[in-house]
């Protein structure tokens, strides 16, 4: 997403959400047309309890590209990279308070060493914090409702974009006609890379919509550890932000956490597998 975003940064952000919502929108209509699935979209819309949860994961999800695609064009990689840190952690919590998930001690123990571990890097970079926290408390709140809403990944991306596209083409069109527009002004390039987003935007969401139905959530918020760490790694390596002592002491206990839980729900799934074949 970084390496994507910083090759638009000479579009506003602003912008560059209005057209992933757009083309997004767009794509996951044609495929959902070519998988003889509108059906499905039709009977979405036409649900009054649906819409309403869609929509506010839409207002969810909005927010949430809006405030990472400005931090990463205002050089900014590491603090989104400490947000979807704190993400998991979020699912953790809200998977144990509001689904009622429950952890073993190895795995609470993980949570605590990774929690130790985003805490010193929140505490090293306090200006930025609040880039931090707003994208992790928009998409984590955005992954528990998805996994409570009775709807389909693709179609309830494509929902969601549908609802936010209204208002995103509007905006398009208003920036053409005051002559404020990237889109066919900059370059062939900007252009394909602003439709691109539509790409983007849906394959990794619909991918994360669908691992949030099919496993625990605390152990999809472990799992999310490894894009951020992408990201870091990419701000400090390649974009040249700043490498902290806060953050040579995070990482190594964020990463101590992960490989803990991972090494936990692993042996936890193969006594799970073992019971369900041994017979009674």
């Amino acid at each position: 997403m970084p390496l994507f975003f910083k090759a638009l940064t000479s579009v506003a952000p602003l912008e560059v959400v209005a057209h992933r919502i757009v083309w997004g929108a767009l794509l996951l209509i044609a495929v959902l047309a070519i998988l003889g699935r509108l059906g499905e979209l039709g009977t979405v819309l036409r649900t009054r309890k649906s819409m309403a949860t869609l929509c506010a994961t839409a207002i969810l999800i909005a927010i949430n590209w809006l405030i990472y695609i400005w931090a990463v064009f205002n050089d900014h990689v590491v603090a989104a990279a400490l947000g979807y840190y704190l993400n998991p952690l979020l699912n953790v919590v809200l998977g144990y308070v509001v689904l009622k998930e429950r952890l073993s001690r190895a795995q609470v123990f993980a949570v605590a060493l990774a929690a130790v571990g985003v805490a010193v890097l929140a505490a090293g970079a306090l200006s930025t914090l609040w880039v931090s926290l707003a994208l992790a408390g928009s998409f984590g709140t955005y992954g528990l409702i998805k996994k409570m809403t009775p709807v389909g990944p693709m179609v309830g991306m494509a929902t969601e974009t549908l609802i936010l596209s209204p208002v995103a083409l509007g905006f398009l069109v208003w920036l053409a006609f005051v002559g404020g527009g990237a889109f066919g002004v900059q370059s062939r390039d900007i252009d394909l890379l602003l439709i691109a987003g539509g790409a983007v935007t849906a394959i990794p969401l619909v991918l994360f919509a669908s691992a949030a139905k099919k496993m625990k959530f605390a152990t999809l918020g472990v799992i999310q550890y490894l894009a951020p760490t992408i990201q870091f790694l990419l701000g400090v390596l390649l974009y040249h932000e700043a490498l902290t002592t806060a953050h040579l002491i995070a990482f190594p206990l964020i990463w101590t956490g992960l490989i803990l839980y991972s090494w936990d729900a692993w042996k936890a799934s193969r006594r799970d597998a073992i019971a369900s074949v041994t017979p009674a």
